[in-house]
């Protein structure tokens, strides 16, 4: 079994109890984590004055604020994360995208968001090299540009083609929210048709619905794939995400 978790800024940044990088670095078969780290940027930016821009709720990188970004999460995100899953019992190494041609990437809009791209390729043998040495590869979502300059990759964004690319089994997606919700529940299978309907319900906007959207991408594409909080670590269900349902079932969303 081949997971790769992807561990939100959001859940980074609520300060996860050590009990959760335990369950973390517990998980059985082979882990690849990938992080985020808006939180954490955004702290940085603030302190060394760089304006923090936003252009349809993304964030603008550009110029110093590329180089704040790239150090935030591949040197002190990625090296906490490594270190948390090193005293849980799990030996991790941390890597970003630009290492080994992991991860390139091409930009999306440079004149509105400036240095932020979208993955094209992945070249998963600095992975596999990292796990047949028993080491478990922590992945900063910085990725390699045009003429090898980095860009700034959304995680989830990573995660899915990483996972893809690497022949992995299931994916977790891991934030500070227990899954995909609506109202006071969640909701335990999200297909095409429910993930339509709780969009134009408006029970899913923002970033769990580009989260939601990016999913059924991968579980289109043979993956198995969930949405949650740490509880995810330890068995939880979360929100699972499947591309279709089994002919003959169908599953109802709220508000349906």
């Amino acid at each position: 079994m081949l997971s790769v978790v992807k561990i939100g800024g959001a859940w980074l940044g609520a300060r996860p109890r050590k009990e959760a990088f335990r369950a973390l670095a517990g998980l059985p078969g082979e882990l690849v984590v990938v992080h985020g780290g808006g939180k954490d940027i955004s702290r940085w930016l603030e302190r060394t004055g760089i304006p923090v821009e936003w252009s349809g709720g993304l964030r603008v990188t550009r110029g110093l604020g590329l180089e704040l970004t790239a150090m935030v999460l591949s040197g002190w995100v990625n090296k906490r994360v490594v270190a948390a899953l090193s005293r849980a019992g799990r030996e991790a190494v941390g890597i970003s995208g630009e290492d080994g041609g992991l991860l390139r990437a091409d930009p999306v809009d440079r004149a509105r968001l400036g240095e932020v791209g979208r993955i094209r390729r992945v070249d998963g043998r600095v992975i596999r090299g990292l796990l047949s040495g028993g080491y478990t590869p922590v992945v900063s979502p910085v990725s390699a540009g045009p003429e090898q300059m980095p860009l700034n990759v959304n995680a989830d964004e990573a995660a899915i083609p990483l996972a893809l690319g690497i022949g992995a089994d299931r994916l977790l997606l891991l934030s500070d929210v227990p899954g995909v919700q609506a109202g006071d529940r969640v909701v335990e299978i999200v297909d095409p048709d429910v993930a339509d309907v709780l969009a134009r319900s408006g029970v899913l906007a923002g970033g769990m619905l580009v989260k939601v959207r990016q999913a059924l991408e991968a579980a289109a594409s043979g993956l198995e794939v969930r949405i949650g909080d740490e509880r995810l670590l330890a068995g939880g269900s979360g929100t699972r995400v499947i591309a279709s349902q089994p002919s003959g079932t169908t599953t109802e969303a709220p508000g349906r």
